[in-house]
């Protein structure tokens, strides 16, 4: 895209905090997971949302998807939900003696795999290369989804009976991982009273349109890292891999993803550079899911959160070169 057609700092601020307006007025008590939801679609990453149920999930998603006018698919997953519900697949036409593709439910912009831990590996597999690509292959034929694309992922924490714990590769395609919680008592008694008479979310409008989303994700990218900043994202991932307590440690698509999220973030806050407090305030929910940690720390309570935290204490924080203005 070409430099005149991308926002301003300031301007993709602005219409971030509409965003996050408009979904705040659904959404009641949870203003940070909404920042980090709306981080990662401007960072075009997905997210994985880990919670009980009832607690506001699949309302999330709904808001996001009617601000911001995007096509929207649930798909509940279930042990027989097979990997072309959710890619789509082949089936053949008398009348014309052809073999007719037929769209799965990934096809959409923003896509909702409800409890996607309750269903197959081989369905959860069928995510991988749409949450990578943005494409699904389907008898040898390739087909790029929607712009702007999104995976809205929930799994419930509890409740292990018939579950299939989502492997490591399938994690590492999340670029955040968030815990929505249960509300505190004041927002629980506003959820009640807007929802007395009618659904909050259809008094919902689109705040921005598809084309306007794909030039915040743009102008996001553009967002100036310092090699500074680089080092440290870098040195954060080293030291998960060289921590005592970790088994396994970030990989560089972990990297990567922090780096885009740390942009987004940026963004949202009306600068075009990112700074030392862009990486830190969404480390945690990029880094943790990556990790694996050891059997002592297992043994000792000891979370990747905290590990995260005494990481960041001990690594030194960079200056920047750049003036801040």
């Amino acid at each position: 895209m070409s430099q005149n057609l991308l926002f301003s700092a300031k301007e993709a601020s602005a219409l971030s905090q509409q965003i996050l307006h408009e979904v705040q007025s659904v959404v009641v008590g949870k203003d940070m997971i909404i920042l980090k939801v709306l981080l990662a679609m401007l960072a075009r990453g997905h997210v994985l949302l880990e919670d009980m149920p009832g607690v506001g999930k699949t309302t999330l998603a709904l808001a996001f998807a009617r601000t911001l006018d995007l096509d929207y698919h649930r798909i509940q997953f279930t042990p027989d939900v097979l990997p072309s519900d959710v890619t789509g697949f082949s089936v053949y036409r008398k009348d014309s003696g052809k073999m007719e593709f037929q769209k799965g439910a990934a096809f959409c912009n923003l896509l909702l795999a409800d409890e996607i831990n309750r269903t197959s590996p081989k369905t959860q597999s069928a995510l991988l290369q749409l949450m990578e690509e943005s494409a699904v292959t389907v008898d040898g034929t390739t087909y790029t989804l929607p712009e702007p694309y999104c995976v809205l992922a929930t799994q419930n924490p509890t409740g292990s009976v018939g579950t299939q714990m989502l492997p490591e590769s399938q994690l590492d395609r999340f670029m955040l991982r968030l815990h929505m919680g249960y509300p505190d008592l004041e927002s629980e008694v506003q959820i009640m009273q807007a929802r007395s008479n009618e659904n909050p979310l259809d008094k919902l409008q689109p705040v921005i349109t598809q084309d306007e989303l794909l030039r915040l994700q743009d102008t996001a990218a553009e967002v100036y890292v310092d090699k500074a900043i680089l080092r440290y994202i870098a040195e954060l991932s080293a030291a998960t891999r060289n921590h005592p307590m970790v088994k396994l440690g970030v990989s560089p698509r972990g990297s990567l993803a922090l780096c885009s999220a740390a942009r987004a973030t940026a963004l949202v806050r009306g600068r075009d550079f990112v700074t030392p407090d862009d990486i830190r305030v969404i480390v945690v929910e990029a880094f943790a899911h990556r990790m694996l940690l050891s059997a002592r720390a297992r043994t000792e309570n000891v979370t990747a959160e905290q590990v995260i935290g005494e990481i960041l204490e001990h690594t030194p924080v960079p200056r920047l070169r750049r003036a801040q203005v």
